[in-house]
C-alpha cells in the first residue's frame, strides 16, 4: 500500500487511478525494466484443488478458468542447468511467470536450480521421482512412491517448503483412474494439457514454435505444455512470446489457494473451454433430476374451499351424493351408478356380442368337422384304390355325400335386427 502511494505522488492522477483499477497483476505486466514492449503477465488466478481436482483438456473435461486469448505457459522435467537457466532468462526478460513441474531427481541433483524458480516468482509442482513412463500399469504402491519422491525432493530444494504448489503432472500423460484418486484424496491437482508443442520430439525449433501457434489458434485459449530440458524449446521460445504479443495474447500465471489467499470467484461454466452459448440450443436434453418425494402413503382429498367454490345444489343431488363442502375424503359414489336397466341399450349390444362369438365358434367346428370329413374320405379313397372293387366306389360317394350335410348344416349368422327397434 504504501508502495502506491509512492507512485502516485510521482504520477499523473490518470495514471494512478488506471494502476489502482487494474490491478498489481495489470501493473506487473506493463512495469517491465529495460524491456518496454515485454509481453508480461497479465494477472494471476488463485485455485483450489480439491474444487477442481483435474484440468486440462488433452484428457478431462475442464480446464483453467481463461477467457479468451490467454495463455498459461508450462514446463516439466527442469531443472536441467544448461537449459533450465536459459528459459529463466527469456521468461524473465519478458516478465513472465509460468508454472514449473520439476522432477525429483533434477531437484535432488540441482536444488539451486529449484530456489531460482522460487525466487522468480514462478509457480513449482512436481512430476515424479524418476519420470517413469508407466503410471497406467504399475501397482498404486508405486506410483504413491514416485508422487512422494517428487515432493520430498522438489519440497526439500527450497527454502520454504510451503511454496510448492499442490500441481502434479504425470510422466508422459499416462493417467490411471488410481493414480487419479489418490491425488484427489490428498488435495493435489491433477495437470494435463490444453495443447502441446511437440518439443520433446526429434523436430526442429521452427516446428516447435508452429505446432505451438498452430494449436493455440485452434483452442483460442489454454495450458501450453513445454519442457524446460530441450535445446529446440530454449531456440522457440523468443519467437513463440513475440508471436503471442502480436496476436494480442495474454500470460496468465497461476497460483494455489491457501488460508490467506483465497481462490479467484469462478463459474462452474468458465472451467469449461469453450462454454455453451445461449445463442446455440443444447444437442442433449438435460438430465431429469432426483427429487426427493414425500413419504407420506396418500394424500388427503382435496376441500372444496380449497377450489374457492361452492357445491350447486344440482350437484348434492346427483348420484355421488356429496355429504357436505368441507369433507376429508372423497364420497362413496351410490348404488345405482353403476345399475343397468333391463332391455337397456347396454344389454343390448352385450347380447349381440355375445351371439358374434358364438356365431364366429360355431363356424370354427364345423369347418373342423368338414377338414376331418374331407381328411378321412381321402383316407378311405385310398384304401379304395389300393384294394380296387366296387365297394370302395361306393364308399367314396358315401364321403362327398357326408361332406355335403356337414356344410349344409353348418350355422349361420343370425341377422340382429335394429337395436333403435328393440327399443322400442
Amino acid at each position: 500500500m504504501i508502495g502506491r502511494r509512492v507512485s502516485c505522488r510521482t504520477r499523473s492522477w490518470i495514471v494512478c487511478l488506471g494502476f489502482l483499477t487494474a490491478g498489481p497483476a495489470a501493473a506487473l505486466a506493463a512495469d517491465c525494466p529495460g524491456h518496454p514492449d515485454a509481453l508480461g503477465t497479465s494477472r494471476t488466478i488463485v485455485v483450489d484443488p480439491r474444487e477442481h481436482p483435474r484440468i486440462g483438456t488433452m484428457q478431462y473435461r475442464e480446464t483453467l478458468p481463461l477467457r479468451d486469448h490467454e495463455v498459461v505457459l508450462t514446463f516439466d522435467d527442469g531443472p536441467l542447468p544448461k537449459y533450465s537457466n536459459q528459459v529463466l532468462q527469456i521468461l524473465a526478460n519478458e516478465c513472465i511467470k509460468a508454472t514449473f513441474f520439476t522432477i525429483g531427481k533434477q531437484a535432488q541433483a540441482n536444488p539451486e536450480g529449484v530456489r531460482k524458480l522460487v525466487a522468480a516468482g514462478h509457480t513449482v509442482g512436481t512430476h515424479s521421482y524418476s519420470h517413469p513412463l508407466t503410471f497406467e500399469k504399475m501397482p498404486i504402491e508405486k506410483a504413491q512412491a514416485e508422487i512422494d519422491g517428487g515432493i520430498q525432493w522438489t519440497s526439500a530444494a527450497m527454502t520454504d517448503p510451503s511454496a510448492l504448489a499442490p500441481f502434479f503432472r504425470i510422466p508422459g500423460l499416462l493417467r490411471a483412474q488410481g493414480v487419479e484418486n489418490l491425488l484427489a484424496s490428498r488435495g493435489i491437482q491433477l495437470w494435463s494439457a490444453d495443447f502441446p508443442a511437440d518439443d520433446w520430439r526429434h523436430v526442429s525449433p521452427e516446428r516447435v514454435y508452429q505446432l505451438a501457434i498452430q494449436r493455440l489458434e485452434a483452442k483460442g485459449k489454454g495450458i501450453l505444455l513445454l519442457h524446460d530440458i530441450q535445446p529446440r524449446t530454449v531456440a522457440a521460445l523468443p519467437k513463440i512470446l513475440r508471436e503471442l504479443k502480436a496476436r494480442g495474447y495474454r500470460i496468465v500465471n497461476v497460483v494455489p489457494a491457501t488460508a490467506d489467499r483465497p481462490a479467484t470467484p469462478t463459474e462452474l461454466v468458465e472451467w469449461l473451454l469453450h462454454p455453451p452459448s445461449e445463442n446455440v440450443a443444447a444437442v442433449r436434453w438435460p438430465r431429469i433430476p432426483s427429487f426427493v418425494f414425500t413419504r407420506s402413503e396418500t394424500l388427503r382429498a382435496p376441500l372444496l374451499s380449497d377450489l374457492n367454490a361452492e357445491l350447486p345444489r344440482q350437484v348434492a343431488s346427483s348420484h355421488w351424493g356429496v355429504a357436505k363442502a368441507g369433507a376429508e375424503s372423497l364420497a362413496v359414489p351410490s348404488r345405482d351408478l353403476f345399475e343397468i336397466k333391463e332391455g337397456s341399450l347396454e344389454v343390448l349390444m352385450a347380447t349381440a356380442a355375445s351371439r358374434h362369438v358364438a356365431t364366429r365358434l360355431a363356424r370354427a367346428t364345423t369347418a373342423d368337422a368338414v377338414s376331418s370329413g374331407n381328411a378321412k374320405g381321402r383316407g378311405q379313397a385310398a384304401a379304395v384304390a389300393a384294394h380296387g372293387g366296387k365297394h370302395g366306389q361306393t364308399t367314396h360317394a358315401t364321403a362327398k355325400r357326408t361332406a355335403r350335410n356337414a356344410n349344409a348344416s353348418a350355422a349361420r349368422p343370425t341377422k340382429l335386427a335394429s337395436l333403435k327397434k328393440r327399443q322400442q
